[in-house]
């Protein structure tokens, strides 16, 4: 089990993020051991991306420029494949074609309108929301920046449940679908509510840790919507499709954050 654990948080950290990390095991095992640590990974990017903004806001910068450096690491972080996945999925759904050709559009290299307008209004979005975090406080900029991240990366775990198919017999969906158990997805959602929550009472108390908890279940419902949405119109999940379920989940939270 600790080999197991082992080779699943490499299995996270490098499919899901840039960092140096090899990849030993790419089996069935492996791959449900690497989702259910999928937050762990999330909270690295999450930590990494906190760091530069709350540098640049104790450096006399304002919170906007806070704001670009925090959305703009996790990016840098995972090499844009999680927004290159959104922008595929957004060409493939507003195709409005069969699942077939949607997702023959998904799988070529260039971007169409849907993902470039798509991207711009997530990004500003984000932009936005740290925007609004950092504004009020270094601690709420960064714990919004973290929560987003870890929330991210628990939409990937939800979306890995064994009620949840592939669509395609190859790539990093059909390796990772149908991997994990329905009661090992939702006790790692519990953890990352309460932990969220826990970090929230640190940082400013009761009302804080009710925010935190809010926005990281809003985030994982955004995902979910999302993720029925695109099973029923591609047959299941692809890779591109756990970009866009991340990107959906982490802005998500960082809206419901903003708003207070």
């Amino acid at each position: 089990m600790t080999s197991l654990n082992s080779h699943g948080l490499r299995f996270a950290f490098g499919t899901l993020t840039a960092l140096p990390v090899h990849v030993s095991r790419w089996d069935r095992g492996a791959a449900r051991a690497g989702m259910l640590c999928a937050p762990v990974a999330g909270l690295a990017v999450g930590l990494l991306a906190a760091l530069p903004g709350v540098l640049l806001l104790l450096a006399g910068a304002g919170p906007l420029l806070s704001a670009v450096a925090s959305a703009a690491l996790p990016a840098a972080l995972t090499r844009g494949l999680h927004l290159d996945g959104l922008a595929d999925t957004a060409d493939g759904l507003g195709s409005a074609r069969p699942a077939e050709d949607a997702l023959r559009i998904m799988k070529q290299s260039d971007i169409g309108p849907f993902g470039v307008i798509t991207l711009l209004f997530v990004l500003l979005a984000q932009v936005a929301a740290l925007f609004e975090l950092y504004g009020r406080g270094w601690a709420d900029g960064a714990l919004g920046t973290v929560t987003a991240a870890v929330t991210a990366r628990l939409a990937l775990t939800l979306a890995s449940r064994r009620s949840v198919p592939p669509a395609r017999p190859e790539g990093l969906g059909a390796a990772v679908a149908g991997t994990v158990p329905p009661l090992g997805a939702a006790a790692v959602a519990g953890a990352v509510v309460v932990c969220c929550a826990a970090a929230g009472a640190l940082a400013g108390g009761s009302g804080a840790a009710l925010q935190q908890a809010v926005a990281a279940l809003a985030g994982a419902a955004a995902a979910q919507l999302m993720l029925r949405h695109c099973v029923r119109r591609f047959g299941g999940v692809t890779g591109d499709v756990f970009g866009a379920l991340e990107e959906t989940a982490a802005t998500t939270a960082l809206l419901a954050l903003s708003l207070g």
